[in-house]
């Protein structure tokens, strides 16, 4: 199949054009049920990979690719809430209540961050992307500290710091590549 140029391609995928068009709910709700899947099974492939940093709680945090596309695609309102659908789901899926605890206060100071970040203008997706990397990781240690109920946990903090710059430079270049290809792709009218 081949695109038959921007409008059609608006049209299967709403939400707020740049211009302002509403494109309809019943679309874009299913465009969002598609991402959360897509957040669902890079959770289940996170889950699933053993990845060992050497420091305890560090992961790459694939699904926050689904939500970053989302902050920029629709905005904050539809991101947080692909964001906390995708954390309850995975976690009663893939983890526990524990599991789901810890990632969504992760989850919430990594997004109150990534909004800060964009609503200055001053940082690209990637920029976003690593400041939600850092952010999730202190929303962790601060739920970890209180349910240990000791300060230590914050020794991990530097070393968790820097696997969100990391983790978080990956995930908002990874974003921006898969923005790229699709402006270039409803451009030249190809298929993607």
């Amino acid at each position: 199949m081949r695109w038959q140029g921007k409008e059609r391609f608006l049209k299967r995928f709403p939400g707020k054009t740049r211009n302002g068009k509403d494109m309809g709910n019943g679309k874009k709700t299913a465009y969002l049920g598609v991402l959360l899947s897509f957040a669902l099974i890079l959770s289940y492939v996170e889950s699933l990979v053993p990845f060992s940093f050497g420091v305890p709680g560090v992961k790459l945090g694939l699904a926050n690719l689904a939500v970053v596309l989302v902050l920029y695609r629709y905005g904050w309102r539809e991101a947080i809430l692909l964001n906390v659908m995708r954390v309850v789901l995975a976690g009663f899926l893939f983890g526990n209540l524990f599991m789901v605890m810890y990632s969504l206060a992760g989850a919430v100071c990594s997004f109150a961050a990534m909004c800060a970040f964009k609503k200055t203008g001053k940082f690209g997706m990637a920029g976003v992307s690593m400041a939600g990397g850092i952010f999730h990781n202190v929303g962790q240690a601060a739920v970890a500290v209180f349910v240990t109920e000791t300060a230590g946990v914050v020794y991990y903090l530097p070393a968790l710091m820097a696997a969100g710059v990391a983790t978080g430079l990956v995930i908002g270049i990874a974003a921006r590549e898969v923005t790229v290809y699709a402006k270039k792709a409803f451009k030249n009218g190809e298929d993607g």
